[in-house]
């Protein structure tokens, strides 16, 4: 992989559910039941990834209520799905463990100083969650890191992308993009993002390979071509 280093490419970004942690499984799950809790019947499929994924809480839960919910509300009704969430994760052990292939790929880029970031719309329990659990700070800087503080929009809003970008000291055209999330892979495109690989970890292949902006599509780490860098 050492063509990164003398590649117009100078840095990457990482989603983080559902791309350096397969947990979409998990949120699908906490979101139905509390979907059943708030309106008596789960999230679809569809419904979960049009106004679900990439999305913040505030976004998810003003689809759920149908209304624009106040910012008490939505940590109150937040804080008690991911509570959820987090549960899943500990009682789950063998599967809470980041994604095939990502920890050689991080030790790689951090042993090159690599510059590399994590966007995320998890809040921040959850970010402190996945720090602690993952030992995040092997590879991050933790101060760099983007997540949902209420203040950024969800993606496909471009925002978290451009900042992220901007915590590691580039543009966005000089990143390559890792993502799995549709609405995230189109705040990477909106952001201009240098290159974007779409990781499969829930979705098809097939529903990737509809979308012209995608440089790459992966299942895990071990699968990231070295070209991207060239």
């Amino acid at each position: 992989m050492n063509t990164i280093i003398n590649s117009k490419i100078k840095g990457i970004i990482f989603d983080f559910n559902g791309t350096l942690f397969f947990d979409s499984e998990k949120h699908l799950e906490a979101w139905r039941e509390f979907s059943k809790r708030v309106r008596a019947y789960p999230f679809t499929d569809d419904e979960m990834r049009e106004h679900m994924f990439g999305r913040t809480n505030e976004d998810i839960i003003s689809y759920l209520i149908g209304k624009k919910p106040d910012k008490k509300l939505v940590e109150e009704l937040g804080q008690e799905k991911e509570a959820v969430y987090r549960e899943m994760c500990r009682k789950d052990k063998k599967n809470t463990v980041l994604a095939p292939g990502a920890t050689n790929f991080l030790d790689f880029l951090t042993q090159q100083n690599i510059p590399h970031t994590i966007a995320t719309m998890s809040d921040k329990k959850n970010v402190d969650f996945f720090i602690e659990t993952f030992n995040l700070e092997k590879w991050f800087n933790l101060s760099q890191i983007v997540y949902d503080d209420g203040k950024i929009p969800g993606k496909p809003a471009p925002d978290i992308y451009i900042k992220a970008a901007k915590n590691i000291n580039l543009t966005p055209s000089e990143c390559v993009v890792i993502e799995d999330a549709i609405s995230g892979l189109e705040s990477a495109h909106r952001a201009g993002a240098g290159k974007i690989i779409a990781i499969a970890s829930m979705e098809s292949v097939e529903l990737y390979k509809k979308i012209p902006y995608i440089s790459q599509i992966i299942h895990n780490f071990n699968e990231i071509d070295k070209n991207i860098f060239d």
